[in-house]
């Protein structure tokens, strides 16, 4: 009861179960250890609702909250609504997980497009001095909108305290790895100089400026 309570407190008039996770047989947007992703709607208003687990080794949202506020300080992530100790209520962004969004856009254009974009939120967060966590594996930490528009979502691994390696990570993940995205990346965008791109991510850990931050975007895209 207390989490039904706690989305009436939101203002929250009713939820809406859809998406393509599930649980217990119902719909949902998105699901993972601490927690289950919602559709809710308050008054004409839609967002989205990240419940907290029963058995979450979290005992509360207020940090992933705090983190998700501290991006939307340097325009990355969902926008912050709300939270309480089991719900944390954001922007709800209508869109693809990029692993299924990069099956059904294959110009180069908009992938690179797409991607540089994702380096440049990167690269803000990491002059904030806020590392995600989780971005070196990210399939489910990236949702493109309908006007491919990438964000990144769920803060709830962020850490403002331990060295960030927000550009290091997701050109991992993109441009480095040979998993699925990896490959389908590596089709579209052709042949990137690897040993180049290493390269130019061990001088951009080093010293974090702008010059060698436009290496790595040189090494990646170009």
């Amino acid at each position: 009861m207390d989490r039904i309570s706690e989305l009436q407190e939101h203002g929250i008039s009713s939820v809406d179960f859809t998406g393509k996770n599930s649980v217990f047989s119902l719909p949902i947007l998105g699901k993972g250890f601490v927690g289950i992703v919602i559709k809710a709607n308050i008054d004409r208003n839609t967002v989205a609702v990240k419940i907290r687990r029963v058995d979450a080794s979290r005992k509360e949202l207020q940090h992933e909250a705090k983190m998700l506020l501290e991006a939307n300080s340097v325009q990355v992530g969902p926008k912050f609504q709300s939270v309480s100790k089991n719900c944390l209520l954001m922007e709800l962004i209508n869109g693809n997980l990029l692993p299924l969004w990069l099956k059904s856009h294959s110009e180069k254009r908009f992938v690179k497009s797409v991607f540089k974009d994702l380096l440049n939120q990167c690269r803000r967060l990491d002059k904030l001095g806020l590392d995600h966590g989780e971005l070196s594996k990210a399939p489910k930490h990236i949702i493109i909108d309908k006007k491919m528009k990438p964000y990144i979502v769920d803060f709830e691994t962020a850490s403002n305290t331990r060295n960030v390696s927000n550009v290091t990570s997701i050109c991992q993940f993109l441009f480095l790895s040979y998993g699925p995205v990896g490959k389908t990346a590596l089709k579209i965008l052709g042949n990137r100089n690897r040993n180049k791109i290493i390269k130019v991510l061990k001088k951009y850990k080093t010293k974090k400026t702008n010059e060698n931050f436009n290496l790595v975007l040189q090494a990646c895209l170009y």
